[in-house]
């Protein structure tokens, strides 16, 4: 990954003494994650621009991750890192020009304390929130910006665009303060930190956004998503906020479906595999903790009850599937894409279950959810009921037959729409339980949260259907496969827009169509 930065101003080699880093030289610098390289493509007396090149090992980013959460999947091995502008780079930056970012330089002390003219370019930059997010967060900063979006393939402009972009900043701008910029927004714009985020976080995020970002218009998107959406982190962030003189109150909106103790959103998404769905889990080390689901929507208001009688979205979502489990009168249980086990939790709760099975293609997720399911202290009787096993919902397994009911708790939305035929093919046309329950976002819903326009309310969500877009996918599914299917919303159904989420019960007929 490449971030550049150039200045015109005369001599522009000065930008050495600023960056503290000589034109005439290649320096590296060794990370646990890759070398960065600081080198000077050019260097005059009108123009000069420095490079920051990052070189990130996957496999060295793979090692550096905590073992005790053992990570099987291609992912942490194939995975944009190594070409995209991310929170890697922002860490890097951080060390490389630690002493430029201090606004300290003694040899050209006037120039550091002043504005100069810069341009820095960014050619492959993740922005989840489009070209316009880009706007938003550094056009308030005194940047000219240029974003530009890549793309999925210019010899295929009917795929659309993809989630990167080619920014240009353009400004008259402390040097001091362009670094620190880049350092909060780069890992803000992606949504993701690639890193152990710790206590200390808040304390950089005070130190970097210092003389801004109390009075930057997006002020609590920036602290939310540079925080991960860890809530006690971003609530301690506010309030230093506050004390540097701008009242921060009205950002204070508590997450939409955080449980106690969770993360609310692991905002890095995994590139591929299918069925690692289900419920969202704490992120402890990134990239490699993802757990797919559907978190609260990012920067959302609440949407059920009171804020303090207020029940998240994930809990009725899990009531109303053990509630439909319990009407169709199922024994066996199978929860496909089990994720970290909070509907097994659920489930092994209730004796009526006599087998709860939880398949998931993420061993990350399996450990997690035998942690959360204590089955090293399980007692025997329950831990006859529970079994645990890895697989794909796009390949015939015949692990997965002879369940009562199996359960597809936001999972479709990220199946990659052209595999959604597979899914359908080994859950109602191989497995064929009796009854599939399964349920996914209404985007009609999406309104009611803060949401950036077009954006979906996970990174990895593939899709998001509306209430006639569902409706007919579970149509064709009966019809092809031989089931009935009932309609059900979750949580509070809006006469306008529906219910943020929704749900369809399967039930097989007797006879194939």
């Amino acid at each position: 990954m490449l971030l550049t930065i150039s200045t015109t101003l005369r001599p522009a080699t000065d930008l050495g003494f600023l960056l503290h880093k000589h034109p005439d030289r290649v320096q590296e610098f060794e990370r646990s994650f890759g070398t960065a390289r600081v080198f000077y493509p050019e260097a005059g007396e009108d123009r000069c621009t420095a490079a920051l090149l990052l070189e990130v090992d996957p496999v060295r980013l793979a090692r550096s991750r905590d073992s005790s959460s053992p990570d099987f999947s291609l992912r942490q091995y194939v995975n944009d890192r190594p070409y995209a502008a991310s929170s890697l780079l922002a860490s890097a930056l951080a060390d490389v020009f630690r002493t430029a970012r201090t606004g300290r330089c003694n040899s050209r002390q006037d120039l550091a304390d002043g504005p100069i003219p810069l341009e820095i370019r960014l050619p492959a930059l993740p922005c989840r929130g489009g070209a316009d997010l880009a706007h938003r967060l550094f056009g308030p900063l005194g940047w000219e910006v240029g974003a530009e979006a890549v793309p999925l393939d210019p010899d295929f402009p009917e795929w659309g665009e993809s989630r990167y972009v080619r920014l240009a900043l353009r400004g008259n701008v402390r040097l001091a303060d362009a670094l620190n910029h880049l350092y909060v927004l780069l890992p803000v714009l992606d949504d993701a930190k690639h890193y152990w985020l710790a206590g200390d976080e808040v304390d950089k995020l005070v130190r970097a956004g210092g003389g801004w970002l109390a009075g930057h218009p997006e002020k609590g998107l920036i602290t939310r998503r540079y925080l991960g959406r860890r809530w006690a982190l971003t609530r301690t962030a506010f309030a230093r906020l506050a004390e540097l003189g701008d009242d921060v109150e009205e950002t204070l909106d508590p997450p939409v479906e955080e449980e106690p103790g969770a993360d609310p959103s692991a905002s890095t998404a995994p590139a591929g595999g299918v069925g690692g769905a289900g419920q969202t889990e704490p992120a402890t080390v990134e990239p490699a903790t993802v757990e797919r689901g559907t978190p609260e929507p990012p920067d959302a208001a609440p949407s059920e009850g009171t804020d303090e009688g207020r029940v998240p979205l994930n809990t009725l979502r899990r009531e109303a599937v053990v509630a439909a489990l319990e009407e169709i009168g199922a024994r066996s249980v199978l929860d496909l894409g089990c994720g970290s086990g909070q509907l097994l939790s659920a489930l092994l709760a209730k004796p009526s279950f006599t087998k709860v099975a939880g398949m998931d293609v993420s061993a990350r997720a399996l450990a997690m959810a035998g942690r959360r399911l204590r089955t090293d202290r399980m007692p025997d009787a329950k831990q006859a009921r529970l079994e645990l096993f890895q697989g794909s919902l796009t390949y015939t397994d015949a692990r997965l037959a002879g369940y009562d009911a199996a359960v597809l708790m936001e999972v479709v939305e990220h199946v990659d729409p052209p595999r959604l035929p597979a899914l359908e093919r080994v859950v109602f046309g191989t497995a064929r339980p009796a009854h599939v329950i399964v349920t996914t976002p209404n985007v009609e819903h999406n309104v009611r949260y803060e949401l950036l326009a077009g954006a979906r309310r996970h990174p990895d969500h593939r899709f998001e259907w509306s209430r006639a877009e569902f409706a007919a996918w579970v149509a064709g599914v009966c019809e092809t496969y031989g089931y009935a299917a009932d309609l059900r919303p979750v949580g509070e159904d809006d006469p306008e827009v529906g219910p943020p989420t929704q749900m369809a019960v399967f039930s097989r007929r007797e006879e194939r169509p």
